[in-house]
């Protein structure tokens, strides 16, 4: 940055976020002291000015103005390592808030926005990790095995990479996490805008794979249809079938699972749903060739997909239908569609210091802040609404919010206001959801369905809600982990069967008794369902896992797998920490949880547990069998 593109960036830069790059930069604690204290923002939002006077801003914009350029000349930063107590107070003054002092070894290591720095494994002859995925969890997977020097393949059933964001093509199809925040610690990128819509972030996975030259490790257009375990040669063979029909069999002695569980769709089970005359799709499968411009459109389901497709369709078609079966809740979305100014992209390119400490901010926003509000209070005099009182401090703004957003349309309230506990299903952004359903071509229908005939859907109420077009908004068969293959552990047992259909578990996500070199990434009780980035759990499960690959290799290890008690431990612990959240609160349906009403979904414990989980490999966690003879790799067929 020449001097004035550095003045323009630093004009609209997060106040907070400068006043932390001041400290590593100069070593001053000056900037952590009163005048300059941020106060505490309200909500979700980035707290640009952070609350200071006007004054105060600009010597924070004329000190960072000459720190950024000092060190852009030359100058060490004095701080480039800031110890976790150090992190944990700047954290704090960044926020307004407290941090708690146990934050600051994941804060220190989530300030180090690097490539991985991951020591070389040792390998020996014929090991290597067969991957199945290549979307986000494959990705991770496949950058830090490369970096630790370990081979690896990727199968990978579509023609490229991307995963769910290169499958989702829906209008409106994005992320509700922030984008800085929704990407991985060792890649950065030039973001456009703040929540990214899918084809920014499917450029940002293709852009990860082409910086990190994964192709040439894929097997595109190939699918995993079965992975069977072989104990005399400790080793897995895994069925592949080609784009052409044809099958080969690829062997492994570790195999990463990266489906990811966004798959396979999930249609509803109504009388006739074949019988529509006009299209008819899922929003996964969304048919680019359909014309929407003037037709009447149905839209079955309400859930997130629905919830960022109808606002991006309802000005075009004529008539917009959408079928309710139970009301969500939505908070405000301040950021929606907004793009990061071209000043500030620069910077977040050209600082690394402030690109850190801006997702630092991001990642305390966005995470654990909420997870204590979620908890039952046994004492609580309202438990049919809400949990505690700071869950029903969230049901009154949260109502509020939606019904200053209905306006003079009070009687939508009834049908759109939740009487479950807000988080009780998955939170959703509203992106002008709440207006969209205001609008004098749009209907929302709360009657059930019973059947769907040629012309339309038809409710319990007798009426017939015609419909040229037929959307599917009915989301994915989440419950059913690892549903695209099968996978047959020692003495040929079938994980279905351990798992009991949709009843997985595993520990940490990753392992099951019976089932050795075998790990699931974004497996059961992973969803960080009460904030956080997903992508941040799968950093911290791809870290724990090359402990165990470096295990392998280390030791002369032909086998590791998980002890049965420690994995039931594990997940008693789940249960047990679950039935006092939110997700298993009564007066609701929520995908999360299975037939039998047990979560198997969403992780129940902080992010700073995870990262305590994922810190070390304990070796007396796990059986171990010294390395054997390893077969050659099957023959194609």
């Amino acid at each position: 940055m020449d001097d004035q593109e550095l003045r323009d960036a630093i004009a609209v830069a997060n106040i907070p976020t400068l006043l932390m790059v001041l400290v590593q930069l100069t070593g001053e604690r000056r900037w952590l002291e009163d005048p300059y204290r941020p106060v505490r923002s309200i909500g979700m939002g980035d707290n640009d000015s952070g609350g200071l006077p006007p004054e105060v801003q600009a010597e924070i914009h004329e000190a960072a103005h000459e720190a950024i350029g000092a060190w852009a000349a030359g100058r060490p930063m004095a701080i480039p390592d800031p110890s976790p107590e150090l992190v944990t107070e700047m954290l704090s003054v960044a926020m307004g808030e407290p941090v708690a002092a146990e934050y600051g070894p994941m804060m220190r290591a989530q300030l180090r926005l690097a490539p991985p720095d991951v020591a070389p494994i040792a390998v020996p002859d014929g090991f290597g990790v067969l991957i199945i995925g290549a979307g986000v969890s494959g990705i991770c997977a496949a950058v830090n095995l490369q970096a630790a020097g370990v081979p690896f393949t990727i199968i990978e059933r579509h023609h490229n990479v991307g995963g769910t964001w290169l499958e989702n093509k829906y209008p409106g199809a994005g992320v509700d996490t922030p984008n800085h925040l929704y990407s991985f610690s060792f890649c950065s990128y030039d973001w456009s805008k703040y929540f990214a819509l899918r084809n920014e972030l499917w450029a940002y996975l293709e852009h990860v794979a082409d910086t990190f030259d994964l192709r040439r490790h894929v097997r595109f257009s190939s699918t995993a249809r079965e992975v069977r375990w072989h104990d005399d040669d400790q080793a897995w063979d895994v069925t592949v079938e080609r784009a052409d029909g044809t099958t080969e069999v690829l062997r492994a002695p570790v195999v990463f699972s990266a489906t990811g569980i966004f798959n396979p769709l999930k249609y509803p089970d109504i009388p006739g749903l074949d019988s529509f005359a006009g299209p008819s799709f899922h929003t996964n499968a969304w048919r680019e060739d359909v014309e929407l411009d003037g037709k009447r459109v149905a839209i079955i389901g309400n859930g997130a997909s629905c919830m960022q497709t109808a606002p991006e369709i309802q000005p075009r078609v004529a008539a917009l239908t959408i079928f309710q079966r139970s009301p969500q809740w939505a908070a405000p979305f301040e950021q929606f569609r907004k793009e990061v100014p071209r000043p500030l992209r620069t910077l977040l390119a050209e600082v690394p210091a402030y690109r850190a400490w801006y997702r630092l901010r991001l990642g305390w926003t966005f995470n654990d802040r909420a997870h204590p509000t979620l908890q039952k209070d046994p004492h609580w005099a309202h438990p049919e609404r809400s949990l505690n009182a700071h869950n029903d401090a969230h049901r009154e703004f949260f109502t509020r919010y939606l019904t200053s957003e209905l306006g003079e349309r009070t009687d939508l309230v009834p049908k759109v206001l939740p009487t479950y506990p807000p988080y009780g299903k998955r939170m959703l952004m509203d992106n002008g959801w709440f207006r969209t359903l205001t609008q004098p071509n749009v209907e929302l229908v709360t009657e059930r369905i019973t059947e769907i005939v040629s012309t339309g859907v038809v409710t319990a109420d007798g009426i017939t809600h015609d419909a040229d077009v037929l959307v599917l908004a009915t989301g994915f068969d989440v419950l059913r982990f690892l549903s695209t293959y099968e996978a047959y552990g020692r003495n040929g047992r079938r994980l279905r069967d351990v798992w009991d259909d949709d009843d997985a578990r595993a520990y940490l996500g990753l392992a099951v008794p019976g089932f050795p070199n075998f790990f699931v990434l974004y497996g059961p009780n992973t969803q960080p369902g009460h904030g956080g980035s997903l992508i941040f759990v799968i950093e911290m499960q791809v870290h724990y896992l090359l402990q165990l690959v470096r295990r392998l290799a280390d030791e002369g290890l032909g086998a590791l797998e998980i002890r049965t008690d420690v994995h039931d431990d594990y997940n008693a612990g789940i249960d047990a920490a679950h039935e006092r959240m939110v997700w298993t609160h009564p007066g609701m349906e929520t995908y999360y949880r299975n037939a039998r009403g047990r979560v198997v979904v969403n992780f129940p414990y902080r992010n700073v547990d995870l990262f305590g989980f994922t810190r070390r490999a304990d070796p007396t966690e796990w059986e171990a069998e010294p390395r054997r003879s390893v077969r050659e790799p099957a023959a194609a067929s």
